[in-house]
């Protein structure tokens, strides 16, 4: 399908097609539940056209997830106008998995397929781009609109993106207010989002795709999901990013690669994970996250995200051969000094905003 641009490819289903953002001998060879669940989220998709249509109306069924008794706002389609967020429009119906943190139990509830609809556009012809949501998986099933369209390609480089569930976008308001989308307008490039929930693990299966796609510019950013799963050591966890990064140069050997690291996340700055849901919370109808791991030990090569910061800051020395490669601190995005993230976890859409804007000063010049 032409006209989507920033996924891997669509599946057919009963309904339409769903975007996927990694292909299927990934999701065949290592379909854990939550990976399949945030690759499925199209962070960063979007259908692109070029036409004169003043009215849009886009069918879409989607599949969100939730927590039973804590209120968790709606995926949403943004209308991009030539570059431009103009408006927004929250998704309706759809079907609800309601997991239960508690009793670790989980529910399906049933809903109907919904449209959103942009109508009073500008006439003549303009470059439209319809984000899809980051939070909630679509099956996409019709698009209707009063004038033709034309598929139309990429608005400049192309900027492939690794990352956590920061990356994909929570707690981002919307789909183009995420801070990868934000830095990408600023910067005038094609965002190619892989930023998965819970699922930035270093995993080999992610440099390959990266190594195989289009790009301009790389930028990796491993750490929170590697403290917050207590998933690996220092010992271990050095040497598979620079497996990582020897990957994906076999595929491109001259791009630039940014490696950054964490945004300040005070839970774990000097705290290992695990990384667990608060149920007190929960019981109070908010979701935040909290650290089990006792404070200051990185006795056997424990992770923090201090100890992460340091180790991918020597990873990038050591390989000084590589003209270019750079190294570029999350606290530089977002630190300390900034308001603490409201769910102890996962900026809000003003924070995505900042670490958009700062990211794109840093690595676009603006």
């Amino acid at each position: 399908m032409p006209l989507v641009h920033g996924g891997a490819e669509l599946e057919q289903t009963a309904r339409g097609v769903r975007p996927h953002r990694l292909p299927a001998w990934v999701r065949d060879r290592f379909p854990d539940p939550q990976l399949l669940a945030a690759e499925s989220r199209p962070a960063g998709v979007r259908l692109t056209m070029t036409t004169g249509a003043r009215e849009l109306v886009l069918a879409l069924h989607a599949t969100r997830m939730g927590y039973r008794g804590a209120h968790r706002p709606r995926g949403a389609v943004d209308l991009v106008l030539d570059g431009e967020l103009v408006a927004s429009a929250e998704l309706d119906g759809g079907d609800l998995i309601e997991l239960d943190p508690v009793a670790g139990a989980t529910e399906f509830h049933p809903a109907a397929t919904r449209s959103v609809t942009f109508a009073d556009l500008p006439g003549g012809l303009k470059r439209v781009e319809l984000w899809l949501p980051h939070n909630e998986s679509v099956e996409l099933v019709e698009l209707r609109t009063d004038e033709p369209v034309e598929p139309t390609g990429p608005r400049g480089r192309r900027w492939v993106h690794h990352g956590s569930s920061i990356s994909q976008g929570s707690n981002a308001s919307s789909p183009a207010r995420t801070w990868a989308a934000i830095a990408a307008r600023r910067g005038g490039v094609e965002l190619h989002n892989l930023g998965f929930g819970g699922s930035a693990m270093v995993d080999p299966f992610v440099a390959r795709v990266i190594r195989d796609a289009p790009a301009d510019l790389i930028s990796l950013k491993f750490g929170i999901n590697v403290v917050n799963l207590d998933a690996m050591r220092l010992r271990t966890f050095v040497p598979a990013v620079h497996g990582f990064l020897d990957t994906i140069r076999d595929g491109h050997p001259d791009t630039p690669i940014l490696l950054l690291s964490p945004i300040f996340c005070a839970i774990h700055e000097d705290t290992p994970g695990p990384g667990a849901i608060d149920t007190d919370a929960i019981a109070a109808g908010e979701v935040r996250f909290t650290a089990t791991g006792d404070p200051g030990d990185t006795r056997l090569g424990r992770l923090t995200l201090r100890v992460v910061r340091e180790a991918l800051e020597s990873v990038a020395a050591n390989r000084a051969d590589d003209e270019n490669l750079r190294y570029l601190s999350g606290i530089e995005l977002y630190g300390e000094a900034d308001h603490a993230l409201p769910d102890g976890l996962h900026p809000d859409t003003e924070a995505h905003r900042l670490i958009g804007e700062r990211f794109a000063r840093h690595v676009f010049g603006l």
